[in-house]
């Protein structure tokens, strides 16, 4: 029995033990207070504020060992259980220790004390402010913290409150004090009562004054109207899918109202009794800023003709109200958009294929055209043309490494008049002796169609045009006043044409030149050669009088 007895009385101590220790809830509990106002330090291990007998309860500054006074009058003391600072002054800033000792348990805390001044100007310090927050309803309250230590015994004290230290903001209607309670209450609190409160109060002690203060920021957060119910989706719509798809029919309604419950209607009965394939899912999600989603759903695995025939109707009820919207399953449309994309990118790519085609085989297509086609067309006015082309070259001279006199006397006739059928007017070969050049040249450039120039790389051999101004002027004149298009071709690469005659130079830049690079063999004299058909595409076409074909070397 004895020992059930002692059993019992420990247990029993265990049960009080429990309640007066607390989890340590912080590693260093921080507190802060205003220079020249008292506070009391409150050791967070100890659930009530008045210690047991059983229990000792000891102050220390961190760091001594010497426990604070229990002196009363003292600056700085501990009382029942508090460590007080009456006043507190800057230099008390820093750590404390409270240590409890029991027969069976130890434990110690500390605690880290700021003491600051106000911030200019302001009668709070902007870092050293307690923080609440508000809904914005019917009603909001602002409680002045920590003010129980500094009760007197008989009388309640009497706070006086600021917003932003300035006082006579309890004029407003709205707000009232609470009665019996150290905080004011704000009626229709909205979000523009937000700011820094500060409650002030006059603490006796031992014959003293003493200005106790604290500042609140109050957060005002904005509840959301409840708006009314809307459909989300469907909005009285058609959808296409393909017969035997499947498709999710999904309704939702965005409220702020919790508990709309929406339900599907086909034919004027619920679309389980419809198709008993088909159930439905409700379901609702609470979005931020209060607003709510509810919705309803259900799996058409395969779509069938009858579907296509009926509106699903999604539906809900408000106050006394019912809503509806629907949605209607619609044979998708002929993809005509695929095809005309595939049509112009097709069209795009022949263009552009016939383009890079043309572009190679440029010249033999125009050669082939002039050749098949010719014949077929109409007979066109005359354009009082003798010639197809007058021949400019250089005359031989012993001086000049290459020859003209053979190109332009044997090899130039021999394709472009025996085997393609031009007209060809070469001076030195076809003017008469006697005549006068300047005359001869005059006349018969007007009467050709083209001008062929033969050149070769050394500049003396081309005296005979620097010679004979007269020629020159007759040339330029018909090139510059009757456009006729002219033909440079060059014997050998020519570097440089800072050397040549100004006229030259100006052919050159314009019209660019065709380069010769043939012998005397009977390959490079034919016209079906790659320099040849250059050649004969800045010809002009043949006249269908002398047309014969092609005519190839014997």
């Amino acid at each position: 029995q004895q020992n059930m007895t002692s059993i019992f009385l420990l247990t029993g101590h265990l049960i009080v033990l429990i309640p007066l220790f607390s989890t340590e809830r912080c590693v260093i509990c921080d507190y802060f207070v205003l220079v020249g106002e008292p506070t009391a330090l409150t050791c967070p291990i100890i659930t009530l504020p008045v210690l047991h007998s059983d229990y000792n309860l000891t102050w220390y500054k961190n760091g001594s060992a010497t426990p604070v006074t229990t002196e009363r009058d003292a600056r700085i003391h501990q009382r029942e259980g508090l460590l007080w600072f009456i006043p507190a002054m800057l230099e008390d800033s820093g750590l404390y220790e409270c240590n409890v000792r029991s027969l069976n348990y130890s434990s110690k805390k500390t605690i880290n004390l700021t003491v600051f001044k106000n911030d200019n100007g302001l009668c709070y310090n902007g870092k050293m402010k307690f923080e609440q927050k508000v809904m914005s309803t019917k009603t909001g309250k602002i409680i002045c913290p920590d003010l129980e230590q500094f009760k007197d015994e008989d009388n309640q004290p009497e706070v006086h409150w600021y917003k932003e230290c300035k006082p006579g903001f309890l004029e407003d209607k709205r707000l009232v004090l609470a009665e019996g309670e150290n905080a004011v209450l704000i009626r229709n609190i909205t979000v523009q009562d937000r700011g820094n409160y500060t409650c002030h109060m006059v603490y006796m002690y031992m014959g003293k004054q003493y200005n106790v203060s604290r500042t609140i920021s109050l957060e005002v957060k904005e509840k959301p109207l409840q708006t009314q119910p809307e459909f989300i989706y469907p909005r009285n719509n058609t959808i296409e899918v393909e017969l035997g798809s499947h498709v999710v029919m999904e309704c939702n309604v965005s409220s702020g109202i919790n508990g709309l419950i929406p339900f599907w209607q086909v034919n004027d009965e619920d679309v389980d009794i419809f198709d008993q394939t088909y159930r439905e899912q409700f379901y609702e999600e609470v979005l931020p800023h209060g607003l709510a989603v509810s919705g309803t759903k259900f799996n058409i695995s395969k779509v069938k003709v009858k579907d296509y025939v009926h509106k699903f109707f999604c539906h809900f009820i408000y106050g006394s109200q019912q809503f509806t919207a629907y949605i209607k399953l619609e044979y998708p449309a002929r993809n005509i958009q695929g095809h005309l994309i595939g049509g112009g990118v097709s069209l795009v790519f022949l263009v552009f294929f016939t383009l890079f085609i043309y572009k190679i085989f440029r010249i033999d297509i125009v050669l082939w055209y002039r050749d098949s086609c010719h014949p077929f067309l109409g007979k066109k006015v005359s354009d009082e043309k003798i010639y197809d082309a007058y021949v400019l070259y250089p005359k031989h001279r012993e001086s000049c490494l290459y020859s003209s006199d053979i190109f332009a006397l044997k090899i130039l006739p021999e394709v472009l008049e025996r085997q393609c059928g031009y007209n060809l007017f070469i001076l030195g070969r076809d003017d008469l002796p006697g005549e006068a050049v300047i005359s001869v040249a005059d006349e018969k450039i007007r009467q050709s169609r083209r001008v062929i120039i033969v050149l070769v790389p050394e500049p003396s051999c081309y005296s005979i045009l620097e010679d004979e101004s007269e020629k020159q002027l007759a040339m330029h004149s018909a090139l510059i006043q009757d456009g006729i298009k002219v033909i440079l071709i060059e014997l050998e690469k020519i570097q440089d044409y800072a050397a040549m005659p100004e006229s030259i130079r100006y052919i050159k830049q314009k019209h660019g030149a065709l380069r010769w690079k043939g012998d005397c063999s009977k390959r490079s004299h034919s016209a079906s050669t790659r320099f040849w058909k250059k050649v004969r595409y800045q010809m002009p076409s043949r006249k269908s009088g002398s047309l014969s074909g092609l005519r190839l070397l014997p």
